[in-house]
C-alpha cells in the first residue's frame, strides 16, 4: 500500500470522531513495530520523524522503509515530518516522499508564522502533501526545540480561526496546555479552549505532547476535535527500558535478535494501548485492503 496523505486520513477521523496516533519512530526497526501493532488492530496510523531522525537515517531511506512496511502490513499509513523550522529540510522530505510536514514557526509573531506556513503550503498543496502548523507554544523538548515551562503559551481561539483562513493550512496544532516529554505533574489541559477552537475552525486539530496524558483526558480531547494524537517519549522509553532490562537480567546475551525482540514486544504493546486509547481500532475499511 502506498503512503497516504494524512489530510484525508485526519478529516475522516474527525468526521468519525476518533483519533489517529502519530508515533515518533527513531529507527527502521520501530517503523515495522508500529505498523505491526496497527495491522493487528486494523487501525490507520501515522509514522512521524523529527528533523534529528531525518538527519540520522536519511529522508529517502525512511520513506523507502515506511513504504515497504506499509505494503507488508497493508495498513493505511501516513508519514509526517514533525516540528521542522527549516524550509530546506521540509523540501527534502517532500521530495523524498513524505506525505505530511509540519512547519513550526510558532516561536515567531503571528504574521511571520502565517507567512512561513503559506510558503510551505505553496509548495505542498499541489503535491497533495498535508501541512501542519502550530499556534501558541507547546512546552518541553522536541529534538533541538526547547520551550521552557514559563514560556509556553496557549493558543488564542480567534487567532486560530484567522490563521486557518489566512493560510489554508489543513491541520492545526494549537497549544492547549500539554507539553512534550513525560509530565512532572498533572497536565493542565484547557478543554474549554479546545472546544472553542474546534467550533471556530473546520480542520482537524493535533494534540502535541500526548505521552503520559491519562487515557480519559486524551479521549476527551479527541471527542472535542483533536484528530491526530502525537506519541513519542512513551514509545521510545518502553523499548529502551526493555533493552536495559534484558542486559540487567542477561548481561552476557549479546545477540541483537534477542534484545531487539524484547524491544519489539514492548513497543508493540505500547503502540496498541495508544491505538485503543484514541478509538481507531477496527477502523480500516475494505477499500484499504
Amino acid at each position: 500500500m502506498a503512503l497516504l496523505s494524512t489530510t484525508s486520513m485526519l478529516e475522516k477521523a474527525k468526521q468519525d470522531k476518533h483519533g489517529i496516533v502519530a508515533f515518533n519512530v527513531h529507527s527502521f526497526d520501530s517503523i515495522f513495530w508500529v505498523l505491526e501493532a496497527a495491522a493487528d488492530l486494523k487501525s490507520p496510523v501515522i509514522l512521524q520523524t523529527t528533523v534529528g531522525t531525518v538527519k540520522s537515517l536519511g529522508a529517502k531511506n525512511i520513506v523507502e522503509v515506511a513504504k515497504a512496511a506499509s505494503e507488508h502490513f497493508n495498513i493505511p499509513t501516513g508519514l509526517h515530518l514533525d516540528h521542522c523550522t527549516d524550509f530546506e529540510v521540509i523540501k527534502e522530505a517532500i521530495r523524498a516522499g513524505y506525505t505530511s510536514v509540519m512547519i513550526d514557526a510558532s516561536m515567531h509573531p503571528f504574521e511571520e508564522n502565517a507567512a512561513r506556513t503559506k510558503e510551505v503550503m505553496n509548495l505542498a498543496k499541489s503535491l497533495g502533501v498535508n501541512v501542519e502548523a502550530e499556534l501558541g507554544k507547546v512546552g518541553g523538548v522536541e529534538d533541538d526545540i526547547v520551550v521552557a515551562e514559563e514560556d509556553a503559551e496557549k493558543a488564542v481561539p480567534g487567532e486560530c480561526k484567522q490563521f486557518v483562513e489566512l493560510t489554508g493550512v489543513p491541520t492545526l496544532a494549537p497549544a492547549i496546555g500539554t507539553a512534550h516529554g513525560i509530565y512532572k505533574g498533572k497536565p493542565d489541559i484547557d478543554f474549554d479552549r479546545i472546544a472553542e477552537i474546534a467550533n471556530l475552525v473546520d480542520v482537524p486539530l493535533v494534540l502535541h505532547g500526548g505521552s503520559a496524558i491519562p487515557d480519559e483526558d486524551v479521549r476527551r480531547c479527541v471527542s472535542l476535535g483533536m484528530a491526530k494524537v502525537n506519541v513519542s517519549t512513551e514509545l521510545k522509553n518502553a523499548y529502551s527500558a526493555a533493552i536495559r532490562k534484558h542486559f540487567e537480567q542477561e548481561p552476557d546475551s549479546l545477540d541483537p535478535r534477542a534484545y531487539l525482540q524484547k524491544a519489539k514486544e514492548a513497543a508493540i504493546d505500547m503502540a496498541k494501548s495508544k491505538i485503543q486509547m484514541v478509538g481507531s481500532e477496527g477502523r480500516v475499511v475494505p477499500s484499504f485492503v
